[in-house]
């Protein structure tokens, strides 16, 4: 299922993953700066959509690479900040962006443990379970959903190896 197939009309809160949901996933690699950054066709115009029929929208991602020293939390900073003014400029809105660098699957902020929920339920009361989805394109992000109690969608994923793009079905 393509994301702006995703019916998200009995929620109120969601949570996307980011790598191979909302921009395309390097195969062996990280997005380390802004220009290897590359959304999804029809994720930005379909965020936009959902802004307006969302409480809110948060964005949960797994960011190793930060942990390895591949890049830098500064740099992850500036390739979030070029995503959500993009996404902005197309009337969508993006309420938070949570991450892990923990190098440590025992960390309980990684996916699938369920700390960057507990902090988005800290830093926002408002947010109710029963009504919160997850969408993202991977078993960890199904796994994370599970751990929460919430309802979860995998999308199709598109991934890049080199030049070449491929997608991976949901």
């Amino acid at each position: 299922m393509k994301i702006n197939e995703v019916d998200i009309r009995k929620y109120d809160t969601l949570l996307l993953d980011r790598d191979g949901t909302i921009n395309v996933h390097i195969i062996g690699d990280y997005v380390r700066c802004w220009e290897d950054f590359e959304f999804i066709p029809n994720v930005v115009e379909t965020i936009a959509k959902w802004s307006s029929q969302l409480k809110h929208i948060f964005i949960v991602t797994n960011q190793r690479g930060i942990g390895k020293g591949k890049y830098t939390e500064n740099d992850l900073d500036i390739i979030h900040s070029h995503m959500v003014e993009e996404i902005e400029k197309s009337g969508g809105r993006i309420d938070h962006i949570y991450f892990c660098s923990s190098l440590t699957n025992d960390d309980i902020r990684r996916k699938p443990g369920r700390g960057m929920f507990d902090d988005i339920l800290h830093d926002y009361p408002d947010v109710e379970i029963s009504k919160t989805l997850m969408i993202g394109d991977s078993d960890v992000d199904r796994d994370f959903a599970k751990n929460i109690g919430i309802d979860f969608v995998r999308v199709d994923s598109l991934k890049k190896q080199g030049n070449k793009k491929y997608w991976v079905l949901a």
